[in-house]
């Protein structure tokens, strides 16, 4: 099993590294793949505020580039207090990766600590084709 508390403290060493002079609010996500290896990522804003990049879009990217698909969890912390969560866009970037009952945990500030799977988050969300654990 992962060390989450591990996790919750490398996610707030990342916070500082996120590039949000616009928002203000950093960000920063860690996935975890179905093989265990768990990959980071910042959010990312720009100018052009849609070709921003979220932490969380950040952190799958950095997965795929190492060779990891399949989604176990993925945990978030930010700048702002209490418990924050993917936004849409990258609650369907999840699920299209995510085993069944893929974990979303978020960690606030003050050490309070959410779950949800990401059906949970995004309960009729878009599907290609269903992961492991999944009826078609």
């Amino acid at each position: 099993m992962t060390d989450t508390s591990a996790i919750a403290a490398e996610l707030r060493r990342l916070l500082p590294r996120a590039h949000a002079p616009y928002s203000g609010v950093c960000v920063a996500a860690a996935v975890e793949g179905a093989n265990g290896r768990v990959h980071y990522g910042v959010n990312v804003e720009n100018a052009a505020y849609p070709q921003g990049v979220c932490a969380e879009a950040s952190a799958i990217g950095a997965a795929i580039t190492q060779g990891t698909s399949e989604l176990a969890r993925i945990y978030v912390a930010s700048s702002l207090p209490g418990l924050v969560w993917p936004c849409g866009g990258c609650r369907q970037k999840i699920l299209e990766l995510a085993l069944a009952g893929c974990e979303v945990i978020t960690f606030a500030a003050d050490g309070e600590v959410g779950h949800q799977t990401i059906e949970q988050l995004l309960p009729l969300g878009f599907r290609l084709q269903p992961r492991a654990g999944q009826d078609a």
